[in-house]
C-alpha cells in the first residue's frame, strides 16, 4: 500500500529509471545474439539464442534479490528491509504513469485536438497513429489501460503477495522483455518466442485475479464479465490480455476490439465486452477501474493478514 502511495505522489522517475537501463542492456544483447543465420536449423538456433538471452538478462537480478533475502536481510534492521521492499515494488509499479499516459490522450481528444491526441496515442500502441479517428484513439487508450493495468499494476501486487521481491522483479523484467521482443515480426518471431511464452505463463494467475478485480466492481454484470473473459478473451491474440480486457470492458459496459494495423499488417481483434460503443469519457472510467482494482487487492490482503493474526 505504501508503494502505491509513493507512486501516487512521485510518479515514475523521469530520469534513471531502472527499467530504462534494463531495456538498454536488452537491446545490446539482442543486437549481439539476434543475427541472421543461414543454416537449415535457423529457427531452432534463433529460439535457442532467445532462451539464452532471456536467461542472461532476466535471471541475475531476481537471484541476487533472493540471495539478499536469504543471507543478508535478517542481519539488517527491519525498517531498512521495509524501505528496500517499498522501493522495489514502487519501481515495478506503473499506476500513476498509466493514468498520465491515458490523460495525455483524453485531454486533447476532449478539445478536438486530434494531432496532439494522435501523438500521445503513439506512446501507448505499437502501430501507426497518424490517421486514427477519435473513436480508434479512445479504444486504443482504454485497451492499453485495461491490459497494462494488469501488467504494470495488478501483476506486480499479486506476485509480491506470492513470492516477495524476487517474484516481483522476475515478472516485471519478463514482462518488459516481452514488450520489447514478443512480436511476431521477422525480427522477433523466433528470437522473441521464449520471452513471449514465459510472460504468458507468469501472467496467467495474476490475469485471472485481475479479471475478478475488474468484474467485482460491477456486481450487476459480474457473471457476464467472467463469461466474456473466458469466451471472448480466449479468442484474443494474448490470452491474459484478452481476459482482463473482456472483463474490464464488460464491467464498464462498453465494446472493444475491431481492426487495427500493426507493423504494416492489418489485424482484426474479436469483440471484447458488451454494451455501448465507446465514448471519450470512458477513458476516465477505465482509469478508475484500474485504480480501484489495485486498492481492492490491497484491502483483501489487509483483511487476510488481520484474520491470520486473530
Amino acid at each position: 500500500m505504501l508503494a502505491i502511495m509513493v507512486d501516487k505522489i512521485l510518479g515514475e522517475p523521469k530520469k534513471y529509471h531502472p527499467l530504462i537501463g534494463f531495456g538498454y542492456c536488452a537491446n545490446v544483447l539482442e543486437c549481439y545474439l539476434n543475427k541472421a543465420i543461414t543454416k537449415p536449423n535457423r529457427i531452432i538456433s534463433l529460439k535457442v539464442r532467445g532462451i539464452i538471452a532471456w536467461l542472461l538478462i532476466v535471471l541475475p537480478l531476481p537471484l541476487l534479490l533472493m540471495g539478499y533475502m536469504i543471507f543478508i536481510a535478517e542481519q539488517l534492521p527491519w525498517y531498512l528491509n521495509f524501505a528496500i521492499e517499498v522501493t522495489v515494488v514502487y519501481f515495478a509499479l506503473g499506476l500513476r504513469s498509466l493514468k498520465e499516459h491515458a490523460l495525455q490522450v483524453f485531454r486533447p481528444l476532449n478539445l478536438d485536438d486530434l494531432k496532439t491526441a494522435r501523438h500521445f496515442t503513439g506512446y501507448l500502441v505499437s502501430r501507426d497513429t497518424s490517421a486514427l479517428t477519435p473513436r480508434q484513439m479512445t479504444r486504443a487508450t482504454i485497451e492499453s489501460m485495461l491490459e497494462n493495468g494488469h501488467d504494470a499494476v495488478i501483476a506486480t501486487l499479486v506476485w509480491y503477495s506470492i513470492g516477495g521481491l524476487p517474484a516481483v522483479l522476475l515478472h516485471r523484467l519478463a514482462n518488459t522483455l516481452d514488450a520489447m521482443w514478443g512480436y511476431k515480426t521477422p525480427q522477433f518471431k523466433d528470437f522473441g518466442w521464449c520471452a513471449a511464452r514465459i510472460d504468458d505463463a507468469l501472467g496467467f494467475i495474476s490475469a485471472k485475479i485481475c479479471t475478478l478485480l475488474y468484474a467485482i466492481q460491477s456486481p450487476k454484470h459480474f457473471n457476464s464479465s467472467l463469461y466474456n473473459a473466458a469466451t471472448q478473451g480466449g479468442q484474443y491474440k494474448s490470452h491474459n490480455g484478452g481476459w482482463v480486457m473482456a472483463a474490464g470492458a464488460t464491467a464498464l459496459q462498453i465494446k472493444l476490439g475491431g481492426s487495427a494495423v500493426y507493423h504494416n499488417q492489418s489485424h482484426t481483434s474479436p469483440t471484447l465486452g458488451q454494451g455501448n460503443n465507446i465514448q471519450v469519457n470512458d477513458i476516465i472510467r477505465s482509469i478508475n477501474l484500474v485504480n480501484n482494482a489495485a486498492y481492492l487487492w490491497c484491502l483483501l490482503l489487509f483483511f487476510i493478514a488481520l484474520l491470520a493474526h486473530i
